[in-house]
């Protein structure tokens, strides 16, 4: 096996909310803690908070465009971590997705997502179709944070009742390593760009 294949997983940890006192900062260090903690990945978070993106798409991509493009583009996989406002997904997190388009294709897509009753899923399922068009391969498997506010201490930010959290966590990271390696392997053999 090659050194490009064995190599550890580059995983874009993405924070889908900007809103101030937003509980993505919870889910996200939660989610880079257990993708560190499973192994195989190493994660670079991407918080559009800290990007300088502008307020609009530009005719010409800035530097904090850039930035990200690059980021992005460095990636094998990423986890998406979104909360659901009014059945969807936020802005800041459309804006940062359409910022880009080359470096999402046939990479890998998880989903993290919390919210109230429906606990974010409703957002995801917008996502599915968005990075579909993309060409990013969603992962089926999902973790969802139904009633967030009830599910973590305050405090703390850690899980009250963590199990059934971490085992859907780790059956997403597992499929998530699957695609990320196979198609990792297939963009290198043949770039996806050039497909007819």
């Amino acid at each position: 096996m090659s050194e490009y294949v064995s190599g550890k997983i580059r995983v874009g940890l993405i924070y889908g909310s900007t809103r101030e006192g937003r509980v993505c900062d919870k889910i996200v260090g939660w989610a880079g803690q257990s993708a560190r903690a499973w192994g195989g990945f190493e994660v670079d978070v991407i918080d559009p908070l800290e990007l300088d993106l502008p307020s609009r798409h530009e005719e010409k991509d800035g530097p904090a465009v850039r930035a990200l493009q690059q980021r992005l583009g460095d990636a094998d996989a990423f986890v998406v971590v979104t909360p659901e406002y009014n059945h969807s997904y936020p802005a800041a997190l459309k804006f940062l997705i359409g910022s880009a388009y080359q470096e999402w294709q046939a990479k890998p897509v998880a989903f993290v997502s919390y919210g109230g009753i429906s606990g974010g899923l409703r957002a995801v399922e917008h996502l599915r179709h968005v990075f579909a068009e993309l060409h990013a391969v969603g992962i089926r498997d999902a973790v969802s944070f139904l009633n967030v506010w009830e599910c973590m201490d305050e405090s703390t930010g850690e899980l009250r009742a963590p199990k059934a959290a971490e085992r859907s966590m780790g059956r997403v990271l597992s499929r998530l390593k699957w695609w990320a390696e196979a198609l990792r392997q297939a963009r290198r053999t043949s770039p996806y760009q050039e497909v007819a």
